[in-house]
């Protein structure tokens, strides 16, 4: 399948399909809405991610048949399970499980050493938000006596005032789901799992993840803590708003600063997600409305963005902004796609973000209308410099070692050749691991001991100076080698004879000779000879077997 083709109708699918939601949201309940808006937007992108990644196992792998594509079944059950729960504890254990699923997914290539770190940064940071979020549900329960999330509000409100443990409730369920949503300052987790994990799986986590941890802020406090028994309104929104705009000054600058490019598109999520959250913060049912076209439009074209990104990974082993500089020009249907990707995280017509941006910016107001703009250009900016770059060679080429950390170069293409197994051993060291395990062996036998043994007396009585086997190509120890197996081989010295007249151990070669002579004429070189063979001659006969 044609990435490009399925890259377009998610995203002018996607914009036309927000409008639509858009116009049918107004008069039916927004709560209900919005679960139905989450569930088939998970289901819609899960079918793109699946499409996608098609090519992933052209043969499956033995003894793991479908094993990818159920993982990704299996995190859309989880999504679908959040969205539509109504029991506090249940939406938890549908968010957990959703979690669970996403740290195997994004360490999917366990042979890799960075995408086993990228997966444990997720699993932990996300971790410790579920563990915060599952001691607010405790003490909320302790207060109320209730699970149910309408029964948990109208049991607070049956309390009164605001109770000290109903605030220290708040603050942990707020937490655990603000780390879902990757808002600061527990995003970094976020653009480490992008760097590492399968394009499908970044178009998911981007996508709906993020999302629907927005979501869940937006859902728990409508219904449990908007009462009187709950936390004040004017609070909230204090908090709120004053967080996501943090989040999205921090995602948009450090997005701008990024030359890998998953890396990039990560940091953009994390500034769109705090523009969610002020729309979230300022309790008006316009900027609700807006943020949900908002929600769907962006969810569509980000996940366009991570198709192309893939498409490029997969062509030339790269996802470095520097290192794909005009690389892609002939690439022509991918970077028209690419671009309009910019233009819809912009928020310009003809697509959803466009109404949702436009619909939250009228409901905010004020200052906050210039962040929307400011957050949203820079992002857009970012990805039409890489666009610029990668697919046309506009600006000055870009200097070679810059010392830049997260490159993005020397990646492994994803979908042109098949993994063997799950996790790959990475078949390709294969060869050289057994030529390590065969040459460990040979070094244990008794034949390399003795003959380590005959080299060193024959550098001992030589007077320390080195003299070349008899095939100056090869040595006991390989070519260009130390015939000892030291290290590096010296360079060229003259003959044997010119070295025993001229060298540094000229004296000390001659003295041990004539010493050597006599003790062959006195008759002990035969009781020498009989315990030990003579050094130089076992040397040449250990070179001679060892070709």
């Amino acid at each position: 399948m044609n990435g490009w083709i399925l890259t377009a109708a998610v995203t002018l699918g996607g914009g036309v399909g927000a409008t639509v939601w858009g116009v049918a949201t107004g008069p039916l309940r927004r709560r209900v809405v919005a679960q139905n808006l989450c569930t088939a937007l998970a289901s819609l992108l899960t079918l793109a991610a699946l499409a996608y990644s098609w090519h992933y196992f052209d043969e499956p792998p033995r003894g793991h048949a479908g094993s990818f594509p159920a993982l990704l079944l299996l995190f859309q059950g989880g999504m679908c399970g959040f969205a539509i729960a109504g029991d506090l504890f249940k939406a938890f254990v549908w968010f957990e499980l959703m979690s669970v699923v996403a740290y195997a997914l994004t360490g999917h290539r366990v042979e890799e050493a960075r995408a086993v770190q990228g997966a444990l940064t997720f699993a932990v940071v996300t971790s410790l938000g579920a563990y915060a979020m599952l001691m607010g549900i405790g003490l909320l329960y302790a207060r109320t006596g209730e699970l149910g999330m309408h029964r948990i509000g109208r049991g607070l409100d049956a309390h009164g005032r605001p109770h000290a443990v109903v605030l220290a409730a708040f603050v942990l369920v707020m937490t655990g789901l603000l780390v879902k949503a990757a808002a600061v300052p527990f995003h970094f987790w976020l653009p480490d799992a992008h760097a590492v994990a399968p394009t499908p799986v970044c178009m998911l986590l981007s996508g709906v993840m993020v999302e629907l941890g927005a979501f869940g802020v937006w859902r728990v406090y409508g219904t449990v803590f908007s009462g009187p028994g709950g936390v004040p309104a004017p609070e909230f929104e204090r908090v709120l708003v004053v967080l996501g705009a943090l989040t999205a000054v921090i995602g948009a600058v450090m997005c701008w600063y990024q030359r890998h490019i998953e890396r990039l598109l990560a940091y953009s999520t994390v500034a769109h997600t705090g523009l969610f959250l002020v729309g979230i913060g300022v309790l008006k049912p316009e900027a609700d409305d807006g943020i949900a076209l908002y929600v769907l439009g962006h969810a569509a074209v980000k996940a366009a963005l991570f198709a192309c990104t893939g498409i490029l990974l997969d062509r030339y082993g790269s996802v470095d902004e520097h290192a794909l500089y005009g690389r892609a020009r002939e690439l022509k249907g991918v970077a028209v796609l690419f671009v309009l990707g910019a233009l819809g995280l912009a928020g310009l017509p003809p697509f959803g973000t466009a109404l949702g941006k436009s619909v939250t910016e009228e409901a905010v107001g004020g200052p906050l209308t210039v962040l929307y703009v400011a957050a949203s250009a820079v992002t857009a900016a970012a990805v039409l410099r890489v666009g610029a770059r990668v697919f046309g060679g506009l600006g000055p080429r870009p200097e070679a070692g810059s010392g830049y950390g997260t490159t993005g170069s020397g990646e492994r293409p994803e979908t042109r050749h098949r993994l063997g197994r799950i996790p790959d051993p990475g078949h390709h060291d294969r060869g050289a691991r057994r030529t390590a395990r065969r040459s460990r062996h040979r070094r244990r036998g008794p034949r390399f001991r003795e003959g380590g043994r005959a080299l060193r007396e024959r550098d001992r009585i030589r007077g320390g100076v080195h003299l070349r086997p008899l095939d100056p190509g090869r040595g006991p120890a390989g070519p260009g080698l130390d015939p000892a197996g030291r290290g590096p081989r010296p360079p060229r010295r003259p003959p044997p004879e010119a070295v025993r007249r001229t060298g540094p151990g000229a004296a000390a070669t001659a003295s041990a000779v004539r010493a050597r002579r006599r003790l062959r004429g006195m008759g002990a070189d035969r009781h020498h000879r009989a315990r030990r063979p003579h050094p130089a001659g076992h040397a040449r006969r250990l070179i001679s077997c060892r070709r």
